[in-house]
């Protein structure tokens, strides 16, 4: 399981993160919930090493991360599929896969079938362009490249933004499905509470760079989950 202790992070001067304390748990999908600007993102650059952090413990199956690179993170099986998509334009969809490959042993380094019964519309544009594709297909190349990866923990920075409805379900499902049949643990920044309830086994909602509610999602306060997203 992934646990975060007590973590503080800051940028310059500015207190970013305010002993954030959570866990992620295998087979399950955490969707962690906050208005803009309140360290969502910042908590999975830190689990990620992209952001030094002043102090806490970022724990992955009892071995502490916070001073590993990020490159032996990924290999510790830490994916991460960035906010904005990150993909590649100029490379084809192949190509923007095989990225995947720079974590993994030698032997690793080829793209499992299961990757395209997930996405399969990658399948048919392997040789096209990844700047050519729509905003969706973007997304699903980006999780599918996290993939090639083989995670265990997957960090998904709000993957339905500028996606198309019928995207977001299926990115939903997909997110579920890891975690269930791939006892993958999904810890998953959105800001969209329905989207959340749907997948999320647990939520975790943030304010001002602190932990203010937490626990399963049939458990929480509704009412008081939406009045921390309220603008």
């Amino acid at each position: 399981m992934l646990a975060i202790e007590g973590l503080h992070l800051y940028y310059g001067a500015s207190h970013t993160l305010r002993g954030v304390e959570l866990s992620a748990l295998p087979g399950q999908v955490t969707c962690i919930l906050g208005r803009n600007g309140v360290g969502k993102t910042s908590l999975l650059r830190a689990i990620l090493g992209l952001a030094p952090v002043r102090s806490g413990r970022i724990l992955w199956n009892d071995e502490p991360l916070q001073d590993l690179a990020v490159h032996r993170r990924a290999a510790k099986g830490v994916g991460n599929v960035p906010q904005g998509r990150d993909i590649f334009p100029r490379l084809t969809v192949l190509e923007n896969l095989q990225t995947g490959f720079a974590c993994r042993a030698r032997k690793d380094r080829f793209i499992p079938d299961a990757i395209f019964e997930l996405f399969p519309v990658l399948k048919d544009m392997l040789k096209r362009r990844g700047g050519d594709l729509s905003g969706g297909q973007q997304q699903q190349l980006a999780i599918a490249r996290a993939l090639v990866t083989r995670p265990k923990l997957l960090l998904l920075d709000e993957p339905t933004e500028g996606i198309q409805p019928s995207i977001i379900q299926q990115i939903g499902q997909v997110c579920v499905k890891l975690a269930r049949e791939q006892d993958m643990a999904i810890l998953l920044v959105e800001q969209y509470l329905d989207f959340a309830r749907e997948i999320g086994d647990r939520l975790v909602v943030m304010d001002r760079g602190v932990v203010v509610a937490a626990g399963a999602t049939a458990e929480l306060d509704q009412d008081e989950v939406r009045r921390h997203l309220t603008v």
